[in-house]
């Protein structure tokens, strides 16, 4: 573990701490109206983007998906797989359908907008499957240029953004249930910690269920990774093009970037499914899982710089905006079908 890293995770905690004590302090009706995940989030936003974050902090802000991990796998004790009962096929029919149809759409939208065949594959990837991890897996399979890769994370991480802090207040003055939102941000939000936020941003329940089917929704990377760079090589050679194909590193890459941590969570669950915890182990489990993620959505709102999307451009902005509402609309079409 770097020691470099530890100032920064100090100041996500403690803004986790702030936005806990903030997020009790409300109340209306006797309700706790203002969450503390989106409070975490927002806190980290106002200090990071009014220059109020010193250098010291950026390494450890940058290493939060490293908290997030930890936490995920510990959350992964409460999940019994028996709760999900007959649901679970009518579950996995719409992550798989989802994500094709909007593998499709996204792909043919970017085109449509004159985007390359590399950031638009990049943007696509991005929407449908895993956010920055499915980007970061792609660009070397598929040479893609580092701006490319650029444009795509941005874009990503904005729309994701914008979907922690709309969707689940949507999906409350809806009165969706618990299931049906945890599903539906499982399916169509982009990464891991924008998923994970939203959930618990809407209920700890739907958090856990969202976590569980984006976690589902991440073994599909590698398939679908090794799937796009063939068609890809199959396209480059068909159309005679060379692009940097001497670049080192793809597998390494590739490597690197795999959510191998999911099999820890799986691996707690299936420990708890079985009956291998306690009623107590599983509640402390829990507990210190919910507080590291909380920690890790306070790094999410330190670690977005707003300038940053001034970068990107006008048109992979445009095509991530659409391609968040293909995904939203194929999910909520489908769970409105199926549950």
């Amino acid at each position: 573990m770097k020691k470099e890293y530890f100032p920064g995770w100090l100041l996500m905690a403690a803004v986790a701490v702030a936005a806990t004590l903030l997020s009790n302090l409300v109340v209306v009706e006797g309700k706790h109206p203002l969450e503390a995940a989106f409070l975490a989030i927002l806190l980290g936003l106002i200090l990071q983007n009014s220059g109020l974050v010193p250098r010291i902090f950026q390494a450890g802000i940058k290493a939060n998906e490293k908290i997030l991990i930890l936490g995920i796998v510990l959350l992964g004790a409460s999940l019994n797989f028996k709760d999900f009962g007959s649901q679970g096929p009518r579950i996995l029919i719409i992550i798989l359908a989802t994500m094709a149809v909007s593998f499709i759409v996204i792909f043919l939208l970017a085109k449509a907008f004159g985007l390359t065949t590399e950031l638009s594959l990049l943007l696509t990837v991005g929407t449908t499957i895993c956010g920055t991890s499915a980007i970061a897996v792609t660009a070397p399979l598929i040479k893609a240029k580092e701006e490319e890769t650029a444009y795509a994370i941005g874009t990503i991480t904005l729309w994701g953004l914008a979907a922690i802090l709309i969707y689940p207040k949507i999906a409350q003055l809806l009165g969706a249930t618990d299931l049906v939102f945890g599903v539906f941000a499982g399916t169509s939000i982009h990464a891991t910690p924008q998923v994970v936020g939203a959930g618990f941003i809407f209920s700890e329940t739907a958090g856990k269920t969202a976590t569980a089917v984006k976690l589902v929704r991440n073994c599909f990377i590698a398939p679908l990774a090794i799937l796009v760079a063939l068609w890809y090589a199959r396209l480059s050679l068909k159309a005679g093009l060379r692009r940097d194909e001497g670049r080192p590193g793809s597998r390494a890459a590739f490597l690197r970037a795999f959510p191998w941590f999911l099999f820890g969570y799986f691996l707690m669950a299936g420990f708890n499914s079985l009956g291998f915890f306690t009623a107590a182990g599983v509640r402390t489990l829990s507990a210190a899982g919910k507080y590291l993620i909380l920690t890790a959505m306070a790094g999410i709102g330190l670690n977005t710089i707003f300038s940053m999307f001034r970068k990107v451009g006008f048109k992979p902005l445009i095509v991530g905006l659409l391609g968040a509402a293909v995904v939203a609309g194929a999910s909520l079409g489908l769970i409105t079908l199926l549950l």
